[in-house]
């Protein structure tokens, strides 16, 4: 069995920088980039060339990949968006769901496959209160987009 003294071992593997994701497309990296950049706040790309476009969306760094046909991107992994307001949800449905699709429970999956989660920061709140969390559940069971104010009032 491996075993090691925790603290010493991650004093000699500590990780200077940030981890971030790449994203895997198939020769459509600079125009995924392009599409979030357009979309989030404090975006932009910082660097490309033919196979890598490295950008940050809202600050967070994001490698795109043109990786070729080989591999798909998948609902397993996604990306959440927290929204304080029905206005953000709206913003961000709307312009990541353009050309995608739309699925349950704030759910979508854009033109270029990567699947996002659209969620009103209040979510786990609601669904904290044990007199409301079943009304909740109930509620955005029937939803696509997440409206506060129906959750509010389950």
């Amino acid at each position: 069995m491996f075993t090691t003294n925790t603290n010493q071992f991650s004093k000699k593997l500590l990780v200077k920088n940030p981890i971030y994701p790449c994203l895997w497309f198939d020769g459509k990296a600079k125009d995924a980039a392009t599409f979030y950049c357009e979309i989030f706040p404090n975006s932009k790309i910082l660097s490309e060339n033919p196979i890598v476009v490295n950008f940050e969306l809202n600050g967070n760094k994001f490698m795109a990949l043109n990786g070729g046909p080989t591999y798909q991107l998948t609902p397993a992994n996604s990306y959440v968006i927290e929204c304080e307001n029905q206005e953000e949800i709206d913003h961000y449905w709307y312009k990541l769901g353009n050309e995608g699709v739309f699925n349950q429970c704030g759910w979508l999956e854009d033109k270029f496959g990567v699947s996002w989660q659209i969620v009103p920061t209040i979510l786990g709140k609601l669904m904290s209160n044990p007199e409301k969390s079943q009304r909740v559940i109930a509620a955005f069971m029937k939803m696509k987009k997440f409206d506060i104010e129906a959750l509010e009032n389950a």
